[in-house]
């Protein structure tokens, strides 16, 4: 078997070729744009995104299989007759919702945790689907014309590929509209955001089929997050990866269960045919890729390899705390309105210093995600890593100790393809390769750590 991994995320579009013998190589990867009309808006061209996913298909030559990973959150409408996209994708970092959010009163945050175990926050996307309904005209024509169809970019692209409008069960339980219990759409979730059920994809398993492209089956389709979680190999229990992006995105595996509140949240990491839904605790950083995007736009470094070599005290240690907070605090605060901050700098601060800063404060982020899961009762003894920054050992290295676990960095880190290929049947042991493991040394001490807690709080303090 021969399947073609596509990694539709928010910066790119990618496909790997994953050989039977699980040996893998990149086929094509193209950027697309990102738009942002207002304050705090995120958006894609739908249209420029599914050409690119014919464009990577196309140059991954004969294949026996597809699968599609997605961005998750992401989400838009489009009519049903024609296929015509009635709006942008609205992003998962997108913002625009969050006054309204705010507004609502505090049973529907309630009924929302008991029902999808999600906090009312524009990450997700029912505020979203309620927005288009709400603002764009030839959305409301179409939802009166009975021709609308509403959903996460994952069934836009299945409608538009394969002519089958559905999407799975993990992507849904990002959404805020289902019923965890269920696993379907919940009413009273769909009646309190206003996003009609009716116009909504059906939920079908991860590998249940979607439909075929130019005769070759679409056998899977998932969430990019909970892609990588299944391409890194966790199975059982305690088992946890983060993914490295534009954000940072923790899953712990949590069992058959739906695992309890912890400032984390319960999700679904897969459900296969025929078997129970597997949960997995999730918590984010919003701002990991992106903040580095951020310095590399002011000047501050200009290539990858400077966000390695470090040596000497940590940034921390000498008292120099960055919050990466450019979009606001996901997991476990959800709080939109902290503010990114730069505390401890003096004359003597230079570049280096403040882009070391950057990738601790990222860690020291992700470190509370960790710490979070343990308080739930999900510890967690090794984190197996992957994504841009994974690459780089003074980042792992100091993960590992300001965290006191074991970071593993598998050779190869296209996690979300090989857990597609993995789906669709592939053992991707061989693609993984041997991973490098970095043990935990305790040079990051208590007192750093507690630096960076009170300069979260401080950021919290302060209004974008």
């Amino acid at each position: 078997m021969r399947v073609a991994a596509i990694d539709q995320g928010t910066t790119s579009t990618r496909c790997l070729v994953v050989e039977a013998d699980g040996t893998a190589w990149l086929a094509a990867s193209l950027t697309h744009e990102q738009h942002h009309p207002a304050p705090g808006w995120v958006e894609h061209d739908p249209r420029e995104l599914l050409s690119n996913i014919r464009a990577v298909l196309a140059a991954a030559g004969p294949v026996d299989a597809i699968a599609l990973a997605n961005q998750g959150e992401s989400c838009l409408a489009w009519d049903a007759v024609s296929g015509e996209a009635l709006s942008p994708i609205i992003v998962w970092q997108d913002s625009r919702t969050s006054q309204a959010l705010a507004a609502r009163p505090e049973e529907d945050a309630a009924r929302s945790r008991a029902i999808c175990g999600l906090p009312l926050d524009p990450y997700f996307s029912a505020s979203k689907l309620a927005w288009l309904i709400e603002n764009i005209p030839a959305v409301a024509t179409a939802r009166a014309n009975g021709r609308l169809r509403l959903g996460t970019t994952d069934a836009y692209f299945l409608d538009q590929l394969t002519g089958t409008f559905a999407t799975d069960l993990a992507t849904a339980s990002r959404t805020g509209l289902v019923d965890l219990a269920t696993g379907r759409w919940s009413e009273e979730l769909c009646a309190m955001h206003g996003v009609p059920r009716a116009f909504l994809p059906c939920i079908l398993p991860a590998d249940g089929g979607f439909g075929m492209i130019d005769g070759v089956p679409v056998t899977a389709s998932i969430v990019d997050q909970q892609a990588a979680l299944y391409g890194h190999g966790c199975r059982a229990p305690g088992e946890a990866k983060i993914t490295f992006g534009t954000g940072a995105f923790l899953l712990a595996v949590s069992g058959t269960q739906r695992p309890q509140a912890t400032g984390l949240l319960p999700t679904i990491a897969w459900q296969r045919k025929g078997e129970p839904a597997i949960f997995a605790v999730e918590g984010g950083v919003y701002d990991a890729g992106s903040a580095l995007e951020w310095l590399r736009r002011l000047g501050l470094f200009s290539q990858t390899h400077e966000l390695d070599g470090f040596t000497g005290p940590s940034a921390s240690s000498r008292g120099l705390v960055f919050v990466p907070a450019l979009s606001g605090l996901a997991a476990p605060y959800w709080d939109r309105k902290a503010a990114p901050l730069f505390i401890g700098m003096d004359a003597a601060t230079g570049r280096r210093d403040m882009v070391r800063a950057v990738l601790e404060g990222i860690a020291l982020l992700t470190v509370g995600l960790i710490d979070a899961a343990a308080e739930g009762g999900a510890p967690i003894t090794e984190i197996s890593i992957d994504g841009g920054l994974s690459q780089s050992r003074s980042f792992a290295s100091f993960l590992a100790a300001a965290s006191g676990r074991v970071v593993k960095v598998p050779d190869l880190h296209e996690m979300t393809a090989l857990g597609l290929a993995a789906l669709c049947g592939i053992d991707v042991g061989a693609a993984r390769g041997d991973a490098r493991r970095f043990t935990p040394d305790g040079s990051v001490s208590p007192q750093e750590r507690a630096r960076f807690a009170e300069a979260v709080e401080k950021s919290r303090g302060w209004r974008n």
